[in-house]
């Protein structure tokens, strides 16, 4: 496709329409409520949001599209300035409220740009996308996939959503006399807070800005700002820290949960010694959670099986569990076996273990070129290895000592932890579609 003629998640001038995958805010840098440049098209949810998300935005630029249905598209060629016409479907991408992926088909070839996503093997809704997106590529292949490679690295193996939500539950369930944080965004983890509310009949406290959110959602009775009716609260993820639990706890016993994937992405720089951010727990037994819990009636999966260790207890005060809302590499690799495009471009250009999507899975496009930029990218990612150790000196001995080097310790790799996610978001600008090659 030639460039001057659709974006996706990228706001700058240039382009004659516009598509946003989801509302995060990581993929709407640069748009904002005096944004005016063309049409813009995304999900009905999505359009729902716009007014708080951004006020005083001019609604008639807003096109919704449907999962599942085609549109055409009349564009004009920025060379030959002639006719073009192109299809676009959306597809639930399952990552957050109204988050869709495109397809996009015309002269050019055929294109899927997936956004954020997660279509997990246990998901029905992620088959239902599945089964859509095949049946749109009966008499095509994909010849350009951009992809969401969050955890395109092999160390990021998570459970299905349901099975770290009922983690969740049981973390809950084990601290009966403690207030309870969870640290979410402005929009996702509704699924976790509905599964928590299910499992154990309560409400659960939101700042009004997310109450407000949850209405528009149409999720009424479940979420309040009144703290006295709950001990279960969930926070903006900015305002979660150990100092805020420390001070919470001064006042009455308070236990934080951090849902996500991100803390497992420092698993490959932790060293065998001393205390680490690591997947691979290695608390006392005091600190473990059953996951093959049935509580609740919550028995559909049999969580002793998973690939993974106990939920980590990182500080006194707080458990992280591999709840997200990205695929995994299993998932990423599943993806593309399904799909076979000819060539694949991430869609993160940075993150803690960066791996571009061609080292891994090349093989499985059917060009089947290593990619011209990472034919080095091993050596590079072991330097890169050898510099993030270096830097925060990951499994060395010197914190072995003292308790309280333990937590200071803890607290430096958990705040370093979120400047990753913050310049994570940072970096993820969309694309403006075009026909690329290996040297660009």
């Amino acid at each position: 496709m030639e460039a001057g003629m659709v974006s996706v998640d990228r706001w700058s001038d240039g382009s004659q329409v516009y598509f946003l995958t989801h509302l995060h805010s990581d993929h709407t840098k640069g748009l904002s409520s005096s944004w005016k440049f063309a049409p813009l098209y995304c999900s009905r949810i999505s359009a729902k949001l716009f007014p708080s998300k951004f006020p005083d935005f001019n609604l008639s630029l807003l096109r919704i599209v449907e999962a599942g249905v085609w549109y055409s598209l009349s564009l004009i060629s920025p060379t030959s300035n002639s006719p073009v016409t192109v299809k676009v479907m959306a597809i639930d991408a399952q990552h957050c409220p109204g988050a869709f992926m495109y397809l996009f088909q015309g002269e050019f070839g055929c294109m899927l740009y997936t956004g954020d996503f997660r279509w997990e093997r246990t998901s029905k809704k992620a088959q239902i996308g599945k089964t859509m997106l095949l049946n749109a590529l009966r008499d095509v292949k994909i010849d350009n996939l951009y992809l969401d490679n969050t955890y395109c690295n092999p160390t990021f193996k998570f459970p299905p959503r349901e099975v770290a939500a009922q983690q969740v539950v049981d973390i809950i369930i084990s601290n009966p006399d403690h207030d309870i944080i969870i640290g979410i965004d402005s929009l996702g983890k509704e699924e976790l807070l509905l599964h928590i509310s299910k499992v154990l009949k309560i409400k659960i406290w939101v700042w009004p800005e997310r109450l407000q959110t949850m209405h528009l959602l149409g999720l009424h009775d479940i979420f309040t700002t009144k703290t006295s009716v709950t001990r279960v609260r969930a926070v903006p993820r900015y305002s979660f820290s150990i100092e805020t639990l420390e001070g919470l706890n001064m006042l009455r016993p308070t236990i934080g949960i951090m849902p996500s994937g991100l803390p497992w992405a420092l698993n490959w720089v932790g060293g065998s010694r001393g205390p680490r951010l690591s997947s691979s727990c290695s608390v006392s037994h005091r600190d473990k959670i059953d996951r093959s819990s049935k509580i609740g009636g919550y028995n559909s999966i049999d969580m002793s099986n998973m690939d993974m260790k106990s939920i980590e207890r990182y500080h006194e005060f707080m458990y992280a569990v591999p709840y997200t809302d990205h695929a995994c590499f299993a998932e990423i690799k599943e993806f593309i076996e399904l799909l076979q495009p000819n060539t694949i471009k991430g869609i993160v250009s940075s993150s803690p273990s960066y791996v571009d999507p061609h080292y891994y899975f090349s093989h499985l496009c059917r060009g089947n070129q290593p990619s011209c930029k990472y034919q080095k990218l091993e050596s590079h990612a072991e330097r890169k290895k050898d510099e993030i150790r270096t830097k925060y000196n990951f499994g060395s001995t010197k914190f072995v000592g003292a308790a309280s080097e333990h937590r200071r310790f803890r607290r430096s790799a958990l705040n370093s932890r979120e400047r990753w996610i913050s310049k994570l978001r940072r970096v993820r600008r969309g694309v403006k579609i075009l026909e690329t090659n290996c040297n660009d």
